[in-house]
């Protein structure tokens, strides 16, 4: 099912974003005892994760964290998605460090580090945090990637059109197995590709976050501006 919510701009994702993350972990747990959750880099998601690490009661000793890319960086370096995530979440919350699963995407051998991560991934994610970029990719699932027709391999080596170009990123049954999938978009330059992906015609090959399109959508206006479904709300 599409959810999508609408705010009047950026800084307004934040509270019902991370309350919605707040609310799919603990559900997890409850569920299931754990919660295996993986977590998207960018802009966007920061403020969010800051909010998320100061929600209280969240029992972090049963999150396993996950991500859904990296780029061939260190993970100090500014570029890294697992950075990011350890400064505005991870080094807040207590999380032990044994179910922090850093992708490796600096290794040498990048193809021995995608399967060695496919290899730590549970068989299905109970939440898993997506963006979009302008060409509507999502994760590090580039328009035109052979990685959009991979259907066994559960994580790959890819080169992504931007520097860092070499990344590793998870493939489409890993988005179609998880449980909970919450995607964030903001900024009049998502618009074109939020609207092809929640309504333009099924074609992941050209817009890989058609992907995601079941899922609960958190979008600002501009991002939302050229969705004309009734499922849209403000």
């Amino acid at each position: 099912m599409t959810r999508v919510t609408v705010v009047s701009g950026p800084a307004a994702l934040t509270a019902p974003a991370a309350e919605c993350l707040a609310g799919a972990i603990a559900a997890a747990i409850l569920e299931r005892g754990a919660c295996a959750l993986a977590l998207a880099g960018g802009r966007t998601p920061e403020p969010v994760y800051r909010m998320l690490a100061a929600t209280p009661n969240l029992a972090w000793s049963r999150v396993d964290v996950f991500f859904g890319d990296e780029r061939a960086v260190p993970p100090d370096d500014p570029e890294s998605n697992y950075g990011m995530v350890r400064a505005s979440l991870l080094s807040r919350v207590p999380v032990p460090d044994d179910r922090v699963h850093r992708m490796e995407a600096e290794r040498p051998d990048r193809d021995a580090a995608a399967r060695a991560y496919d290899q730590a991934l549970p068989p299905a994610l109970d939440l898993l945090m997506l963006g979009v970029g302008p060409d509507g990719h999502t994760a590090s699932l580039f328009p035109g990637s052979a990685a959009l027709d991979e259907r066994r391999r559960r994580v790959l080596p890819v080169t992504g059109p931007t520097p860092p170009a070499a990344r590793l990123t998870i493939t489409p049954p890993v988005i179609a197995a998880a449980r909970r999938v919450v995607v964030l978009a903001a900024g009049a330059d998502k618009a074109a590709a939020v609207a092809r992906a929640l309504e333009g015609a099924r074609s992941p090959k050209d817009t890989p976050a058609q992907l995601a399109r079941r899922a609960d959508w958190f979008l600002d206006r501009a991002a939302a501006a050229r969705l004309t479904g009734s499922e849209v709300r403000a």
